[in-house]
């Protein structure tokens, strides 16, 4: 083996071992990535059930509030009863007189 070849060699070998490093360093990287692709994923999951949870929390809330607007507009439109009664009464009894 002549001198030229035992450089080229050499080099060749220089550069194997960077391709072998920046292989490596791809690998480590690829892994790293992978696991905050999982844990943005986790998180994203809980975020939505969350969100889901809140919009189930939101719509027992406006339901109970129509269910309590709709008392109050109950015994309210059973008192305007009660008066226009007690005038119609009232109207009957001058009638009578």
């Amino acid at each position: 083996m002549t001198e030229e070849d035992k450089k080229q060699l050499n080099t060749f070998e220089g550069k194997l071992k960077h391709l072998i490093y920046l292989y490596e360093e791809s690998r480590k990287e690829n892994a790293s990535l992978k696991l905050q692709i999982s844990e943005k994923e986790a998180e994203i999951e809980r975020i939505e059930n969350s969100r889901k949870e809140l919009e189930e929390q939101y719509t027992n809330l406006k339901m109970a509030r129509i269910i309590s607007i709709n008392d109050n507009e109950v015994k309210d439109t059973k008192q305007r009863l009660a008066r226009l009664v007690r005038e119609v009464d009232k109207c009957i009894a001058l009638l009578n007189e």
